[in-house]
């Protein structure tokens, strides 16, 4: 999007009231007023177009900056489309229900939010997808989480953050390899440089998940037995149901494209689903579209496997297309390279580049909802500034990945945010202040910047 071309020049405090004028018309909206995201972004747009005419710019041009945003993300919308299904297939396959059934074998409520966070970290960076992770082993731990009678926002916040961590420091993200080649690093390079800041928002994460974990209960034990039984009767608890995630992993580590990925592996369950289930082929189309309706007629196992399907991604699909038609527009008005020129402007000390390329990162997250823009923007606008100051790429690699990558999940109306509050059923507001990882990573990405430590300079 960031190739979008500017048909107009508006001045720097039209820029800044416009922008202003949207994100609160947005916050308000969804946080006062309980709105579904949907409803302010379009208000926004309409804004957006409004100010255009005004500058007299022919609505055939506002109309092409509104494709040519949406357009932008219609890799996320398929790739949005295959999760639902391959939700779906793992609940038919089995996958999901085994690896709920496993983990309630090897957790315990003693330490639930800490190990939460550390095994979604695991797989967040053996399969490099914080979204598909989420998806997957994060659907199976909110179900943990709700049968235990645990806050479901603090396992929410425990799941996004072992998620992004993941996403983060996997060499298989394409965030990361994004965030690296958009500056010109090598990717491991850039993968050790970002320890500074992520190693120690790990282990500070851990702390606060294990003080927050609640103490082991013995009626606790007896509603992980019920659940398990439940999930025994189902007939779906196999040791050939983990197939489809273990092909998940490899396809994954041979760089086969995500999309083609999550159909392989959903397809892989859909057959594996017929050595336990008897369903007519009309049945599982049915399944793949509209999702899986559980019927064991315990609630709490109901709640959790009934889910996925394509049909469940049709509110997040058109959200995305929303924010980045918005996007488009912000471009297309110039609003957006108005602002980042006067930032520009303001920048004289490395600590003053570093906190002015974190916040920008961290308000293109909140402008547009869209953290690949969020690097790639903060990426092409920054760059030279590191340089003047002394600073190496992998400076701004970090940056643009400490406050870029993993922001976007606690922002309600962006891609990650509305994609995980409608796979955990768990609000962006919710969750937000337990997302311990998210949170912390910024915050010692800027505090490292001021104190000048873990800073590589350019050679001399």
């Amino acid at each position: 999007m960031f190739k979008i071309k500017a048909i107009h020049k508006p001045t720097a405090v039209e820029s800044f009231l416009l922008v202003i004028g949207i994100i609160i018309l947005i916050s308000v909206s969804i946080i006062k007023f309980e709105s579904v995201p949907h409803l302010p972004i379009l208000f926004s747009i309409l804004l957006l177009i409004a100010y255009g005419l005004t500058k007299k710019i022919p609505f055939k041009h506002l109309e092409k900056g509104l494709i040519d945003g949406a357009g932008a993300g219609m890799g996320a919308v398929f790739l949005f489309f295959f999760i639902g299904i391959l939700i779906s297939s793992w609940m038919i396959g089995g996958t999901i229900p085994t690896l709920i059934y496993t983990g309630f074998q090897l957790i315990t409520p003693t330490f639930f939010f800490a190990i939460v966070f550390v095994v979604t970290a695991i797989v967040g960076i053996s399969i490099g997808s914080s979204l598909t992770t989420v998806a997957t082993v994060g659907v199976a731990f909110i179900g943990m989480a709700h049968v235990l009678d645990l806050s479901l926002p603090i396992a929410a916040g425990a799941i996004v953050s072992g998620a992004f961590f993941g996403d983060k420091m996997s060499p298989l993200s394409d965030t990361t390899n994004l965030a690296s080649s958009i500056v010109g690093v090598d990717l491991f390079e850039h993968i050790r440089n970002m320890g500074w800041t992520t190693v120690p928002a790990f282990f500070l994460s851990l702390l606060l998940f294990g003080i927050l974990s609640p103490g082991a209960k013995k009626d606790d034990f007896e509603q992980i037995a019920l659940f398990q039984n439940t999930l025994l009767e189902t007939n779906m608890i196999h040791w050939y149901a983990i197939i489809p995630l273990i092909l998940l992993f490899v396809l994954t580590i041979k760089k086969v494209p995500a999309l083609l990925t999550l159909a392989i592996s959903s397809a892989v369950a859909v057959i594996i689903s017929f050595f336990h289930q008897s369903f007519a082929i009309s049945e599982v189309l049915e399944i793949l579209f509209f999702g899986f309706k559980s019927t064991t007629g315990v609630a709490d196992v109901d709640a959790l496997l009934s889910r996925g399907g394509v049909e469940s991604m049709m509110a997040t699909v058109g959200l995305v297309l929303l924010a980045l038609s918005m996007g488009g527009l912000l471009f297309t008005l110039g609003i957006v390279q108005t602002l980042l020129a006067k930032i520009e402007m303001l920048l004289k000390k490395v600590s003053s580049v570093i906190m002015a390329s974190a916040l920008t990162a961290i308000g293109i997250n909140v402008m547009i909802g869209e953290q690949y823009l969020s690097i790639l923007l903060t990426g092409q606008a920054f760059q030279s500034q590191y340089e003047k100051v002394g600073l190496a790429n992998k400076n701004l690699s970090r940056v643009m990945e400490d406050a870029g990558t993993v922001v976007n999940p606690l922002v309600p109306w962006s891609v990650c945010g509305i994609f995980i509050t409608d796979v955990l059923n768990v609000s962006t507001i919710s969750y937000l202040p337990f997302a311990f990882f998210c949170l912390l990573s910024p915050i010692l990405t800027v505090m490292f910047g001021y104190m000048g430590k873990t800073l590589t300079r350019i050679p001399s």
